[in-house]
């Protein structure tokens, strides 16, 4: 037999952005105490709003499954002595196993006998287990931020205000912090009374009649159809950013859409200020035109039913008014501002207690930039271009805009130096500069802010680095991982012939002038292996196979470009309709560089050749060479890799000629020098030993 069991937690609003976690956490470890229990169950469903996190589970048994186990104890040396008595060892493994040492018996290992016991049990009733279990459940979750309530030592997200918890139609008993359990559920703060949930089927139906919707899905649905039919009745483009519609996901219990108006004298303001004043203070959805420009209307998702829809519209209108009103005047004021007077006050931000000031880094920035640009040879305009950029990149930190909404740092940056005189190429610079700022996020768009934006990265990663702040875990305060990935997937865009050593050097260059706190050397040593992660982890968002990275990761990564096109070119040939043939390819390549691997000089003296294979493979590989090299240079790695495997006939024949490992000291070295320089050049691709077939 199997009932269903339902647990609801009742809260005080919990903050949108903990919901989704918390009501997956609480569904994992749901999961997790039935199995530790042995209690056997169907589908487990997760439920949540803004006032509660919930769980129902399918077809729970009402009766533990029995237990079964055998547990190995020391080896049999040890727990008799001579006589046949039990030692202390044997003693204390049977009472941690909880039986009598007369009931061991003695099984055979790897050639050694140990002691064994096996421990049999009857399943409990499940319902005998659910008050504890469940309890602890719940007092063991875990949130970004807690709080404590009362007198109670618990701490919790919010506190909590009542609790469902049934087994069938029965009732789990237990209490926490002063809450006793029950089957009375809360509906809508205003729309809704107590809901009476006489069984866990009819959980969603009792919370729906009295206006929640607690499914996570049904409730997304319904906002983005109501969205849906705006946009059909209106002919809007309404923007749906996704993590704006989570936070509303969990700001409502029962959706409704609504939409509203405001002046258009507004839309003088560059149209990001007005999206993200709405966005971010109302959670409001913008509303587009066919190309992209903003609308004067804006739509909202309400808490409750369409009573008096046209009313909450017109509230919403006012509120929006004073806060557009608010930007409107920030703007008005950050037009004050000059670009002199705005990096003079950076004088005085401190952007860290050990790497000194805003200023500070826009100097350092400067400088990696002039370098940076000194070694791509853009051109002596464009590399002005490029150091007026990078001067007065971050200027528009001090304006009223950005101190009210940081996101629009960068995008306000654009807009003031464009109409302060700044060349079009600057402007788009100081924006783009901050690109790429999430994972899938555009590149720059031109060469200046793409070098801005190399230089304020690496600043940032060395300049933590050389302090101590190095990722560890989930711990990246500083954002290293994300500039990281934009520093390659830039580098790789715009097809910069730049080393990443390089990148290290003109780095650490700058930073050496305030006086590095750490070695040099461990520095660079860790940004290695940091940036090797982020090129591995690039690499295999590109699709390919774990065997191939590995392998064109081990013929190292300082050229991004050229190791992206070596992975094209591998995995192109281990592609399924060119694999057999390649494996052949890769046998002979492997078997050189292993010999080679015992090599102790790369000079080839032809004149000791004595065999005839020798001479044939010496030629062939002089032959194939010098465009060997010439595609590496080019970085056309298929072009390389094909020059290199032409070579497969002759390495066979030389394999089935030659004795490399010759009695001969002069004869050996030569023969093995002779595979040492085809092996390196086959080491310029990759460690082909590291395919998996």
């Amino acid at each position: 037999m199997a009932k269903d069991l339902l647990l609801e937690i009742g809260l005080e609003e919990v903050p949108a952005r903990f919901v989704r976690a918390a009501m997956n956490q609480l569904k994992d470890k749901t999961e997790k105490w039935l199995a530790d229990s042995r209690i056997p169950h169907g589908e487990i469903e997760a439920f949540a709003t803004p006032r509660r996190l919930a769980v129902l589970v399918k077809d729970v048994a009402e009766k533990q499954a029995d237990s079964n186990e055998e547990a190995k104890g020391p080896s049999r040396k040890i727990a008799q002595d001579e006589a046949g008595n039990w030692s202390k060892a044997a003693l204390g493994f049977a009472r941690s196993q909880g039986v009598e040492p007369d009931q061991f018996y003695f099984q055979e290992l790897a050639g050694v006998e140990y002691v064994y016991a096996r421990k049999s049990s009857i399943g409990a009733e499940t319902a005998g287990l659910l008050p504890e279990g469940l309890s602890h459940l719940i007092t063991s979750m875990s949130f970004p931020k807690n709080m404590r309530w009362g007198g109670y030592e618990l701490r919790f997200v919010r506190p909590i205000r009542w609790m469902v918890a049934l087994f069938g139609a029965d009732i789990i008993p237990f209490e926490i912090t002063g809450v006793s359990t029950g089957n009375i559920s809360r509906g809508h703060r205003f729309l809704g009374t107590d809901a009476v949930v006489r069984e866990p089927g009819q959980y969603r139906e009792a919370l729906r009649e009295q206006h929640v919707i607690v499914d996570v899905n049904e409730r997304e649905a319904l906002i983005l159809k109501q969205l849906d039919e705006l946009k059909e009745e209106k002919g809007w483009t309404i923007a749906v950013k996704e993590d704006l519609l989570e936070e509303v996901l969990f700001l409502v219990e029962y959706p409704n859409a609504l939409h509203g108006s405001f002046d258009p004298s507004f839309l003088h303001i560059p149209q990001e200020v007005l999206i993200t004043s709405m966005r971010e203070h109302q959670r409001y959805f913008p509303v587009l035109d066919e190309q992209g420009k903003l609308l004067p209307y804006f739509v909202t998702v309400r808490n409750g039913d369409l009573r008096s829809i046209e009313l909450v519209a017109k509230g919403n209108e006012k509120v929006l008014r004073a806060r557009l009103s608010d930007a409107k005047f920030f703007y008005a004021e950050d037009h004050k501002l000059t670009i002199e007077h705005a990096n003079s006050k950076l004088e005085s931000i401190v952007y860290h207690e050990e790497l000194g000031t805003v200023a500070d880094k826009v100097r350092r920035i400067t400088a990696i930039s002039e370098t940076i640009a000194s070694k791509l040879a853009i051109g002596q305009e464009a590399a002005s271009q490029v150091s007026r950029a990078a001067s007065v990149c971050k200027f528009d930190l001090v304006s009223q805009m950005v101190y009210e909404f940081p996101e629009l740092q960068g995008i306000m940056g654009e807009d003031y130096a464009r109409k302060l005189g700044e060349s079009e190429q600057v402007a788009k610079a100081i924006n783009e500069h901050y690109q790429p700022r999430f994972s899938g996020d555009a590149v720059p768009s031109e060469v200046t802010g793409a070098i801005v934006s190399l230089a304020d990265k690496i600043d940032t990663i060395v300049g933590c680095f050389s302090i101590g702040i190095i990722p560890t875990g989930s711990q990246d305060p500083y954002a290293l991982r994300r500039q990281a990935a934009g520093i390659v997937h830039i580098m790789l865009s715009f097809d910069f012939k730049l080393q990443l050593t390089e990148l290290y050097d003109i780095a650490l260059n700058v930073h050496k002038e305030r006086g590095l706190k750490r070695s040099e050397a461990d520095v660079r040593k860790e940004l290695n292996d940091f940036f090797a992660l982020r090129v591995k982890n690039w690499l295999s968002e590109q699709g390919y196979r774990y065997d191939v990275v590995d392998a064109v990761m081990a013929a190292g990564f300082d050229d991004l470009v050229q190791t992206s096109n070596r992975a094209s070119a591998v995995a192109a040939s281990t592609a399924e309709e060119s694999k057999a043939e390649f494996k052949l390819v890769v046998e002979q390549f492997n078997r050189v560089s292993n010999l080679a691997s015992k090599a102790t000089t790369d000079t080839v003296e032809p004149s000791w050749f004595t065999e005839s294979a020798e001479g044939n493979l010496y030629e062939a590989w002089l032959a194939q060479r010098e465009a060997c090299q010439a595609a590496f240079a080019e970085r056309n790695m298929d072009q390389a890799l094909q020059s290199l495997s032409s070579l497969k006939p002759a390495i066979q024949a030389y394999f089935d000629s030659v004795m490399v490992m010759a009695q001969d000291e002069k004869v050996r070295d030569n023969r093995l020098a002779t595979l040492k320089g085809i092996a390196d050049d086959i080491a310029q691709i990759a460690d082909f030993s590291k395919l998996v077939w």
